[in-house]
C-alpha cells in the first residue's frame, strides 16, 4: 500500500471457494464508457489510491444526472477533453475504505457521500468517476451521511446542491451570503438596508428540478424569501422547501404572477432551470429591478441528440439554434442591464464556496434538518449493469426525483 494512507477494502470479505483468492478484496469493476456513444460495459479496473487530500469510497449508491447521458450521446462535441475509456458519473454515497496522507476529517469507516468530478477538465475520469464500486473523492467535496439518512437518500444531493450553491453563492453569479454567516452584509444587504429585515428575494425557475429544489432551501437556510416555479402536483414540495410563492411554469401568465408574489420586494436575482426558464426570468428581473441572472440549462435540450444513432449531422441545427437562441438572450440581458453567465455545478472545487458547502453547510443542516436530501431517490436497480437502464431511465424523464442505482 502506498505510505502514509490508511486502508481497509471490503472488511469482512470471505473467500467461500479455494479457488478464490484474497486478492480478489483489492479488484475493482466499473460501468465504463469504452468509447464516444458507446453503451456503457461492466468490467474489471483498476483500484484507485487516494491522493493525499483523497477519501476512496466502497461505493454503495449512485445518482444519474443529465450531464451522464449527454456525455455518453455528446461527448465529442460538450466534452471534448474526455478521452476513454472513462468512468462517468458525478453523485457517489458509501463508506470511506481508505484515506490520503493529508486527510483529517475523515476515518476509515466513515459513511459519507460526495462530489466525484472525474469528467472535468484536466480531471482523471477511471479515478475519479461515479460509476464503479471503489471511487477517490475529494475530501473537501466530501460530507458525513448523518444517522438517519441512508446512503440512497444521501447520493440524491452532491451534485444538485452543488450546481445550487454555484448560481447561489458564487461571486460570478448571484454572490450571496451563505447560511450561517451572520447577518446581511455587502451587496446583498441592499443600500440603507434594515439589518433586520429579510435579504431579499431569489427567483427559481424550475424549483422542482434537482438542482432547483436544492437553491429553494438553500436560498432560505441562508435567509432569503424564495419565489419559485413547479407544475401544480410538485407545487406543495417546492413550498415545503421554503417558497412563499409557487406559480404554474407552464401558465402563460406565470411571470406576471411571479411578479406580483415579489409583491415590491427587492429582488437579489434568479436562477433559471430549464429549456425555457432564460427568458421568463430575463421578464421577471427586467420587471422587478433584479440584475444578476444564473443559468444552469441549455435552451434547447439535446435530449433527442444524444439518443440518435448519428450525432452528424443532426448535431448543426441542434447547436446553430442554441447559439442563436443564446446570442440573443445575452443581447437583451445586456440592453436590460442584467448579468448573466452559466453555472458549472464543480467549480466550486477549489473556492470558498465549496470548502464552506461541503465542510459546514451540508452536514450542519442535514443533522439538524434544516437541509433535506431532495429529491426524493428513484431505485431503478442494484449493481454495475443498472446503470446504463438509469441512464436511460433519467433521459426518458423524470418528475421531482432523482434516479439512483444500489451497488
Amino acid at each position: 500500500m502506498t505510505p502514509g494512507v490508511v486502508t481497509r477494502y471490503s472488511e469482512g470479505t470471505k473467500c467461500h471457494h479455494s479457488c478464490r483468492k484474497a486478492s480478489l478484496v483489492s479488484q475493482n469493476s466499473a460501468a465504463v464508457l469504452r468509447a464516444p456513444r458507446a453503451r456503457l460495459v461492466v468490467e474489471p479496473v483498476a483500484m484507485p489510491a487516494p491522493a493525499a487530500d483523497e477519501v476512496i469510497v466502497e461505493v454503495r449508491a449512485v445518482a444519474v444526472n443529465p450531464v451522464d447521458w449527454i456525455i455518453q450521446g455528446t461527448g465529442v462535441v460538450t466534452y471534448r477533453w474526455l478521452g476513454f475509456p472513462a468512468v462517468l458519473g458525478s453523485d457517489v454515497a458509501g463508506r470511506v475504505v481508505a484515506v490520503g496522507s493529508g486527510v483529517t476529517r475523515f476515518r476509515v469507516g466513515d459513511r459519507v457521500f460526495g462530489l466525484a468530478t472525474g469528467t472535468d477538465r484536466g480531471r482523471d475520469p477511471m479515478h475519479e468517476g461515479a460509476f464503479q464500486n471503489h471511487a477517490a473523492l475529494l475530501e473537501r467535496l466530501t460530507a458525513p451521511i448523518p444517522d438517519g439518512v441512508s446512503d440512497t437518500e444521501a447520493a440524491v444531493l452532491p451534485l444538485g446542491a452543488s450546481t445550487a450553491a454555484c448560481a447561489l453563492f458564487q461571486p460570478a453569479h448571484l454572490g450571496l451570503t451563505m447560511p450561517g454567516a451572520g447577518p446581511a452584509t455587502g451587496l446583498d444587504a441592499g443600500p440603507g438596508a434594515d439589518p433586520g429585515a429579510g435579504r431579499g428575494v431569489v427567483v427559481v425557475w424550475g424549483g422542482s428540478t434537482s438542482v432547483g429544489m436544492n437553491a429553494v432551501q438553500l436560498a432560505r437556510a441562508a435567509g432569503y424569501d424564495v419565489v419559485s416555479t413547479a407544475s401544480p402536483r410538485n407545487a406543495d414540495l417546492v413550498r415545503s422547501l421554503g417558497a412563499d410563492v409557487v406559480v404554474d411554469h407552464n401558465d402563460r401568465g406565470a411571470v406576471d404572477a411571479l411578479v406580483a408574489g415579489i409583491a415590491g420586494r427587492r429582488v437579489v436575482g434568479a436562477v433559471a432551470l430549464g429549456t425555457t426558464s432564460a427568458g421568463a426570468c430575463l421578464q421577471v428581473l427586467r420587471r422587478t429591478g433584479g440584475t444578476v441572472m444564473a443559468m444552469a440549462s441549455t435552451p434547447v435540450s439535446l435530449e433527442h441528440l444524444a439518443g440518435r444513432g448519428r450525432l452528424f449531422p443532426a448535431m448543426l441545427p441542434v447547436f446553430g439554434r442554441i447559439g442563436l437562441t443564446m446570442a440573443g438572450l445575452m443581447g437583451r440581458a445586456r440592453l436590460a442591464g442584467i448579468r448573466t453567465a452559466f453555472v458549472w455545478g464543480s467549480s466550486l472545487r477549489d473556492d470558498e464556496v465549496g470548502r464552506r458547502l461541503w465542510g459546514d453547510v451540508l452536514p450542519a443542516g442535514l443533522a439538524d434538518g434544516s437541509l433535506r436530501a431532495v429529491p426524493e431517490p428513484l431505485v431503478v436497480g442494484a449493481g454495475l449493469e443498472a446503470v446504463q437502464a438509469g441512464l436511460d431511465r433519467q433521459r426518458a424523464g423524470v418528475s421531482a426525483r432523482k434516479v439512483v442505482v444500489t451497488l
